[in-house]
């Protein structure tokens, strides 16, 4: 694979390096353009947050959950069994209650796949695995927006959780905060991104993972243990579109240099950089 950078020069393509995107990335700069300038290109430091320690500390809990698991000394467990026995396997800190949430989630989980006989789907087929592609993109595949060439971007994510059932693959993403209608849209433009992943990656770098390439990703979902909210859904083609469209417009910035600040009352006041952001400014609070 070629070398890549979230530092692109566009101007240089197509000597290496290439342009770099996750769906972080990605999402960082459909939220801000100006942020994404700031933390992605400049590299500038962002305050550690309440949220972002807690969202760290529960998706290292939920993995080593998993990778601690034995089937066999939960196979003949009942509920209260299964969900003392899955609560033990997490830490004692300040997420108990998130905790005790997944661990009821999972027992509960456990007993309906013993109930419809698909005890073998339930652990994930790969927990925290890392895929890189390569991705060609044409300058005139969209409508709201025109590259001044094709590019080869590299693309690279973790999928938190990797299921496979009735012979596709699913990838679940956790999520710390709280579940809302309104996120529906951009975690479908996240599962997107893994799935354009899945499928540009090679199928030696699948098989390197632990993937079978014969199989596709058929299915994707969420789960919000805070809110107990899961969701598993047919991929979604028009989700797939509205992500390849974000990805563009990263591109053009690029292009173009200009990383517009996208002003927010509610959610600028805690971001890291309101007091260097031009929109921050323009609102009288600098």
């Amino acid at each position: 694979m070629m070398e890549f950078t979230y530092d692109w020069k566009p101007e240089d393509y197509p000597d290496e390096p290439i342009l770099k995107i996750t769906k972080s990335s990605l999402g960082s700069h459909q939220w801000c353009p100006k942020k994404y300038d700031f933390n992605y290109r400049e590299r500038l430091p962002q305050d550690t947050t309440e949220a972002m320690t807690k969202g760290t500390i529960i998706h290292n809990a939920r993995e080593d959950f998993f990778n601690s698991y034995d089937m066999k000394k939960a196979e003949d467990m009942g509920l209260q069994e299964l969900i003392d026995y899955n609560y033990s396997l997490y830490p004692i800190d300040d997420y108990t209650d998130v905790y005790y949430a997944m661990a009821c989630f999972d027992a509960n989980r456990l007993m309906d796949a013993r109930e419809a006989d698909k005890v073998d789907e339930y652990m994930p087929v790969l927990n925290e695995v890392k895929l890189d592609a390569e991705f060609h993109i044409r300058a005139r595949a969209f409508d709201h927006v025109e590259l001044k060439q094709n590019y080869t971007v590299h693309l690279q994510g973790i999928i938190d959780r990797l299921f496979f059932s009735d012979g596709g693959y699913i990838p679940m993403e956790l999520k710390t905060g709280a579940w809302g209608k309104h996120k529906a849209t951009s975690m479908r433009k996240e599962m997107a991104f893994y799935k354009l992943l899945f499928d540009e990656a090679t199928d030696e770098h699948l098989i390197e993972q632990g993937i079978d390439p014969q199989y596709e990703m058929t299915h994707w979902g969420w789960y919000f243990p805070v809110s107990n909210h899961i969701q598993v859904e047919k991929v979604k083609k028009i989700s797939e579109n509205a992500m390849l469209k974000s990805l563009a417009t990263l591109i053009h910035s690029y292009e173009t240099n200009v990383f517009e600040a996208k002003y927010n009352e509610r959610t600028c006041a805690s971001c890291s950089y309101f007091s260097i952001c031009p929109a921050a400014d323009m609102a009288g609070w600098v």
